[in-house]
């Protein structure tokens, strides 16, 4: 009989690399060196996509970046993040601290691991994909629709467990997590969630009109049900699948026609009291073969989260990168290529780039009356919720519904549908209507102006000392 010899493989061997190089990543949190912020410095072996994992790591913990500098070339990734808590203080809790070192240090597999984690347009289960049952929804906006939303979900026996929704430009994008509403368990039959989604789409496509053809438009007006879609749990993942599900609808046009039908708001690049405008410029660097892509705007939480998702997600590779921001206004400056290697050419996909970041940068900011309401959970809260601002002449332009335990805690951005004052007398009727329910009532404005700032372009260093850059990197092999 003859013996087979099989051969031997060292299970340390997929490790020798970091055992010969040192670790694949180093992230060190430094508290020492600024007086005001903690310093975030992570160096790492590249992957496409490993920005914003770590911006998502640090955004998800509420955390503002006030500077930042990245340099990811010849295959090394190598960032500065200039970082305050949400009560603008340095970073003092260990437990904090250790949870970013760990968190950002699962980012540094080979780039097949990332596959887990690609947003567009896929489905997957994160850790509690048994919990809830999950819906994605995008169409065109009008008044009243996210009340109708919410009210064709109780009449479906479904119970909101979560939601967020957004609403740009006429269109509307919404992730909603819901349960049975006798069971409190996930909607897995088949037919009930044909049904649901058939239920939906209806109300979403009453809007819809005929186009010139004299056919309906409905590709964009789409529902999608799944035991869980659009990322891993954390809230950055789904603002991440909110943008994508904007992108899809294409938000970055303006409304045909140049009507809405929503309360009008300031059109165009957001300004402030003196008429300083959003502004995003892409220039060239030929020599490197870069797009060097200028955002100019106001500050304001999450803001780099949101200029790196869209890029990302629009399959460019940001390779060097500049954020600065000072006395409320935010400079950001990136030098980027397609995923396939080419810088931007065309005028028009110049012109796609920056009407994206545009819209990106305003999705967010809601300006109008801020509601956060806190009741006690019950089936049809929501619905209830909706319909009286509804029947007070407001419309909901933004959404966040959370359940903690017994308790519902929901934030809308309301406007009034005329485009009038807010009557804040609706207060009242809210609370008739409603019973015991705690109301906390934000109205938001645009901040004001601020002298002209100081800026750091990261171009001018980058196009003078560019080969100092490239004998820094170290090469992977």
């Amino acid at each position: 009989m003859n013996e087979v010899y099989l051969p031997y493989f060292d299970p340390d061997f997929d490790n020798l690399p970091e055992r010969i190089n040192g670790p694949t990543c180093r992230v060190c949190i430094d508290n020492e060196s600024m007086e005001d912020c903690t310093v975030v410095k992570v160096d790492s072996v590249n992957k496409q996509g490993l920005l914003l994992e770590v911006v998502q790591v640090l955004t998800d913990l509420n955390l503002t970046i006030s500077k930042s500098y990245i340099s990811s070339d010849a295959g090394w990734f190598m960032d500065v993040f200039h970082v305050k808590d949400e009560h603008g203080r340095k970073l003092t809790d260990h437990k904090v601290i250790n949870f970013i070192q760990q968190a950002i240090g699962t980012t540094r597999g080979p780039q097949n691991s990332a596959k887990a984690k690609t947003y567009a347009n896929m489905v997957f289960s994160p850790e509690h994909h048994n919990e809830h049952t999950a819906i994605e929804m995008t169409g065109t906006d009008r008044p009243g629709l996210f009340s109708e939303i919410s009210a064709a979900l109780a009449d479906l026996h479904c119970n909101v467990v979560e939601a967020h929704a957004w609403s740009h430009n006429d269109r509307l994008a919404c992730v909603a997590y819901i349960s049975d509403q006798c069971t409190d368990t996930p909607i897995d039959d088949p037919n009930r969630l044909a049904n649901i989604e058939d239920h939906l789409t209806m109300v979403l496509r009453a809007t819809t009109t005929p186009n010139p053809t004299g056919n309906l438009s409905c590709s964009q007006q789409e529902v999608k049900t799944a035991e869980f879609l659009g990322g891993e749990g954390t809230m950055t993942n789904v603002e991440r699948r909110l943008h994508q599900l904007m992108l899809s609808v294409r938000d970055f046009e303006r409304p045909s026609g140049g009507t809405t039908s929503l309360p009008m708001m300031p059109t165009g690049p957001e300004c402030d009291e003196e008429g300083r405008k959003t502004t995003v410029t892409i220039d060239s660097c030929e020599e490197r073969g870069y797009s060097i892509v200028n955002i100019d705007c106001k500050d304001r939480p999450r803001l780099m989260f949101d200029t790196v998702c869209t890029l990302t997600d629009m399959q460019y590779v940001i390779f060097h990168a500049s954020i600065n921001s000072n006395d409320g206004y935010a400079f950001q400056e990136y030098f980027i290529r397609h995923i396939d290697g080419c810088a931007l050419s065309t005028k028009s996909e110049k012109e796609r780039v920056i009407k994206c970041l545009e819209a990106a940068i305003e999705r967010r900011v809601c300006e109008g009356v801020r509601l956060e309401l806190c009741a006690d959970k019950r089936l049809g809260l929501l619905s209830d919720i909706t319909r009286v601002l509804r029947e007070n002449g407001l419309t909901v332009v933004r959404a966040d519904i959370a359940t903690q335990g017994e308790k519902a805690i929901n934030a809308f951005y309301v406007r009034d549908i005329s485009g009038n004052q807010v009557d804040m007398e609706f207060i009242e009727s809210m609370k008739r209507e409603m019973g015991p329910i705690v109301l906390q009532v934000k109205i938001e404005t645009r901040r004001p102006s601020s002298p002209e700032r100081s800026r750091f372009s990261f171009g001018y260093m980058l196009k003078s000392q560019i080969e100092r850059f490239s004998h820094n990197f170290i090469t992977i092999k």
